[in-house]
């Protein structure tokens, strides 16, 4: 076994491992990442649409175009791919109270014993597949998430099927109907549990409406046929209480079923390491320096939270990266903390705890219950006094609201305040 040490460890080279390796290395601590695929960039090499950068670069770019603008900023980084993190604990052999100890295993790096001072978890999420929503029926070959379809056509160059029906309305899902439409298959619908969408409304616009793939809300997949390959699903509709109505039952023939239903956190580390999760987010709680209720531990991106953008994951990998550089080269600083509560309409919002005092402008990620396509208000108050205030549109559950506090804001905070985020009507 190969021992080695470095500053700070990242877990995970999507965007907010690649951020994150690189703020660290160029805030002056060593840095080395580790990636368990043969190559960097997580997800965004199979990501071939364009839509990113729009907010950071000012340029619409694909996912591999984003993923080697930051592959070429890991100058000084130690890269160690083909290497999964197997067994990780708090604290060193020569100080139990201090760092954090990762063994990592791989084909190319053998097994290695990596001491660190800190560590940010990047390591992403899962979708959720069939056996997580547990639809009945027959096991026959077609059924697959969005994301293994994705991989399959843009990676793999194969096309799983000709005929398709989408369970879920998620981002994934809607990009993968224009996709498969444009290598001449035919998408037969897409099936939403909730009467309202769940990814991005520009999703639906322009891979579903502008390609003339229905959107069917309120429906469910119900039932699986076929044997060695599907034949088809029924579908139903949904009561209020999100029961299928069965006797509203069709059955839609198709030879293979994308699931798009919803993204899980990947935290067995977290876990392992002894952070807190937000039971919501399902992501560990974090402060406004995405660091988590472990001192010298921070995460960032959709091991968090799942976002919207790539371009929000791409900032809070950067912000953790500084803020792992700087624990590690300032050492720990004495804190107490606000505590965020979310309120009426508000389902999440990150980060969960404020540092005081507040040294910047944290930006406050919301996610409401349910949608308001009408003109409502953010509210953010501690202590029966309104810190924020800020009108939108609308507020959709698909869509993640930013709510950035004042320094006037920031400063009128209190130790052991709790900040209450609310949206509301009108």
């Amino acid at each position: 076994m190969r021992k080695e040490a470095c500053d700070v460890v990242v877990v995970g080279s999507g965007p907010a491992g690649l951020a994150a390796a690189s703020a660290a290395q160029a805030s002056g601590a060593s840095t080395t990442i580790v990636e368990r695929s043969r190559e960097m960039g997580g997800v965004l090499l199979q990501c071939i649409h364009p839509g990113f950068g729009l907010k950071l670069y000012g340029e619409e770019l694909t996912g591999p175009e984003y993923a080697y603008r930051w592959l070429d900023q890991l100058d000084g980084v130690r890269c160690l791919t083909e290497a999964m993190v197997v067994q990780a604990r708090r604290g060193t052999d020569d100080h139990p109270d201090e760092g954090f100890t990762l063994w990592v295993s791989g084909p190319a790096v053998g097994l290695v014993r990596i001491r660190a001072r800190a560590v940010v978890l990047a390591m992403g999420c899962r979708e959720r597949t069939r056996g997580a929503i547990a639809i009945p029926g027959t096991r026959p070959a077609g059924v697959m998430t969005a994301g293994t379809a994705q991989r399959l056509v843009n990676i793999d160059g194969y096309l799983p099927g000709k005929r398709f029906a989408i369970l879920g309305s998620g981002d994934i899902g809607m990009i993968m109907a224009r996709r498969l439409t444009w290598e001449g298959a035919e998408v037969v619908g897409v099936y939403e549990l909730m009467p309202y969408l769940s990814g991005l409304r520009r999703n639906y616009v322009q891979c579903l409406q502008d390609y003339d793939v229905p959107l069917y809300l309120g429906h469910t997949v119900t039932e699986i046929h076929g044997d060695r390959r599907l034949t088809g699903v029924t579908v139903c509709q949904v009561d209020e209480a999100l029961c299928p109505r069965p006797e509203t039952g069709v059955l839609v023939p198709a030879d293979t079923l994308l699931l798009s239903v919803g993204l899980i956190p990947e935290n067995e580390l977290t876990r392992m390491l002894g952070a807190e999760l937000d039971p919501v987010t399902g992501g560990p709680l974090v402060d406004d320096g995405m660091q988590t209720t472990v001192p010298g531990l921070f995460a960032a991106g959709n091991v968090v939270q799942v976002h919207d953008l790539a371009d929000d994951v791409t900032m809070a990998g950067e912000l953790a990266g500084r803020e792992a550089a700087r624990y590690v080269l300032e050492g720990p600083e004495p804190r107490s903390w606000s505590r965020v509560v979310a309120g009426r309409g508000v389902r999440s919002v990150v980060p969960q705890r404020l540092r005081l005092p507040v040294r910047s402008r944290p930006e406050l990620a919301i996610r409401v219950r349910r949608p308001i396509e009408a003109t409502c208000r953010v509210t953010v108050s501690a202590n029966g006094e309104t810190l924020i205030r800020k009108r939108l549109d609308y507020a959709r559950p698909g869509e993640m609201i930013g709510v950035r506090l004042s320094p006037r804001a920031a400063r009128a905070l209190r130790p052991e305040d709790d900040v209450l985020v609310e949206v509301s009507e009108g």
